[in-house]
């Protein structure tokens, strides 16, 4: 069965250095893709990033929108660059305010950019409109990044009339990229600035990484367990939830067979055989 599938991540190589989720961004979305599946695959323009080494280019069409973020209006910039020998080109979520230090999540300091939250929101926000202006019905949404975490949010309940998105199953993988760091504690109420109850996102109570994840496990249809380190409290989190859930093994993070083989059981709702 072919399909429509958006992968959203956190790091790709060679945009950023090399680390598991990197790797996998680089390697899965075109050995899928080979399989006679039809990708999109996005993930933010940190200033890290240099536009001109790896030729990226500002997609007007896309561009110019403004995502509303506590009641703050941000210029949505989108930008593309290409991977010529994965035939795979890249889209890049890109706001001046938000994306253009140079750096990830800490400053040179290692001080947690206080406003990683709204960066995170404005990621999601600006992921769905672009696909909503693509007017490309992805089938599988296949987050990986705490960054993109919010999205099986929006996916299920802001976007869910939405005939883009109404079909749309949600897969999260997960990964050691666990921070110890609290969110703004105006975190909650940013997102419900959204439209949200407080029902929709009392997971989030306390602002951290872990409740994080779990609201995105909450609204996934299914969760990968990417890395051999996650966290436990995750791992049992999906599993209490009965969400689709596949466990790590050394061939996970290549084997395009086993996410497609997953792909296609959380499309159906069945439990995979390798499971």
């Amino acid at each position: 069965m072919k399909r429509n599938i958006l992968y959203v991540f956190q790091e790709i190589t060679p945009y950023l250095p090399e680390t598991p989720m990197s790797i996998i961004g680089r390697q899965l979305p075109p050995k899928v893709q080979e399989k006679g599946n039809q990708i999109r695959v996005f993930m933010p323009k940190y200033g890290t990033i240099k536009e001109r080494r790896h030729q990226l280019h500002e997609v007007i069409r896309l561009s110019g929108m403004n995502i509303v973020v506590n009641d703050i209006d941000h210029s949505l910039l989108i930008k593309v660059a290409s991977i010529q020998s994965a035939r795979m080109q890249i889209y890049f979520i890109d706001n001046e305010e938000f994306f253009h230090r140079k750096a990830m999540f800490h400053s040179e300091e290692g001080i947690f950019f206080e406003d990683n939250d709204e960066r995170a929101l404005f990621f999601a926000r600006g992921v769905m409109e672009t696909i909503k202006k693509l007017r490309w019905t992805p089938e599988i949404l296949h987050i990986n990044g705490w960054i993109g975490s919010l999205i099986p949010l929006y996916i299920k309940k802001s976007y869910k009339e939405d005939p883009i998105f109404s079909n749309t199953k949600v897969v999260v993988s997960l990964y050691d990229d666990q921070f110890p760091e609290l969110f703004n504690n105006d975190f909650k109420k940013k997102i419900k600035f959204d439209g949200f109850t407080d029902n929709d996102i009392k997971t989030v109570e306390k602002p951290d990484y872990i409740n994080l994840m779990k609201l995105a496990i909450k609204y996934a249809d299914g969760v990968i367990e990417a890395r051999p380190n996650v966290n436990q409290e995750l791992i049992d989190f999906a599993k209490q939830q009965n969400k689709k859930f596949l466990s790590y093994t050394e061939d996970t993070d290549i084997n395009e067979d086993i996410y497609i083989d997953f792909y296609e059981s959380v499309q159906k709702n069945q439990i995979p055989s390798q499971v």
